[in-house]
């Protein structure tokens, strides 16, 4: 199995390839809980006793993950909702995911979704001023 060498962090630690440094897994857990925070909880969101049963149905009758046919844990807003409840409960807007693809695959998609998002707002600030 090759190895890749580690490199060199911006703040000037050593990492080892594939990890991050530890003044950024502080300064991720700092901001992971700065978001936790003021984020609504599951309840809050939507996510409730209704949710829990449509939710069992759904997997029911979709018990395989579309992306790689594993077993299916979790519904998955193809298009997030962002409270519109109607979008929220539109099933054509659900699909089953295996927690992996779910955790991975999905996650890092919303990631590079929001980081578009945000670098469009920056340049229309950057034009407006």
């Amino acid at each position: 199995m090759p190895f890749r060498a580690p490199h060199v962090c911006m703040c000037g630690n050593i990492v080892a390839h594939g990890s991050r440094c530890p003044c950024h897994q502080v300064r991720d857990r700092e901001r992971k809980a700065r978001f936790d925070a003021t984020r609504p909880s599951a309840r809050e969101r939507g996510y409730d006793t209704k949710w829990d049963r449509e939710r069992q149905a759904f997997l029911a009758a979709h018990p395989t993950c579309v992306r790689c046919a594993a077993p299916s844990r979790i519904v998955d807003h193809i298009t997030p909702h962002k409270g519109d409840q109607k979008l929220f409960w539109r099933r054509s807007n659900w699909q089953a995911l295996c927690v992996a693809c779910h955790s991975a695959t999905k996650q890092s998609e919303e990631a590079q979704s929001n980081r578009a998002r945000n670098s469009s707002d920056s340049s229309r600030r950057e034009i407006q001023t």
